[in-house]
């Protein structure tokens, strides 16, 4: 089976719902990996903390515990929140994923995959907190982050940002 012929396959594989692994890593290659995604929508994070991180939305897609890591070595992790860390590689900084310490949850930076086809942006977190200077044209479900905390956070999280 060609290229060509194995991502339609895959598309219409994705289309009935199997789960499809892809590969990614970080800017440098020290950090490569494997994810299976949830699904093919990308959220945006809005926070604070994401645009620091990230120096601008965090667009990732859930993966729940399906990351497998080729060289961990080169992994660095931040807590960010007493339920949260930020994982990005020790060697160029580039941002991987966002995880609860908890459960094993797991949002992939969209662009950390090497194949992003298909991908589609579905919604927007922490609205309450986006600068004015950018927006979205694209249609999406947006929640502030009061919404976002009391529809996803740990029971213990209480107001801790992201």
């Amino acid at each position: 089976m060609c290229f060509r012929e194995m991502k339609k396959h895959d598309e219409r594989a994705s289309d009935m719902g199997q789960a499809i692994k892809l590969t990614g890593g970080c800017l440098c290659g020290a950090v490569k990996f494997t994810a299976t995604p949830e699904n093919r929508r990308v959220g945006a994070c809005h926070c604070d903390m994401c645009r620091r991180w990230t120096a601008g939305p965090f667009l990732s897609i859930g993966c729940a515990n399906t990351i497998k890591i080729e060289n961990d070595a080169a992994v660095a992790i931040y807590k960010s929140s007493e339920w949260a860390e930020r994982h990005f590689c020790s060697k160029c900084g580039s941002t991987l994923w966002y995880k609860f310490v908890g459960p094993q949850e797991h949002f992939v930076s969209a662009e950390a995959f090497d194949d992003t086809a298909g991908f589609e942006f579905s919604h927007q977190n922490f609205m309450d907190e986006k600068p004015e200077y950018y927006n979205f044209s694209n249609e999406t479900k947006n929640m502030t982050g009061a919404e976002v905390i009391a529809a996803y956070a740990p029971p213990s999280a209480g107001g801790d940002n992201v």
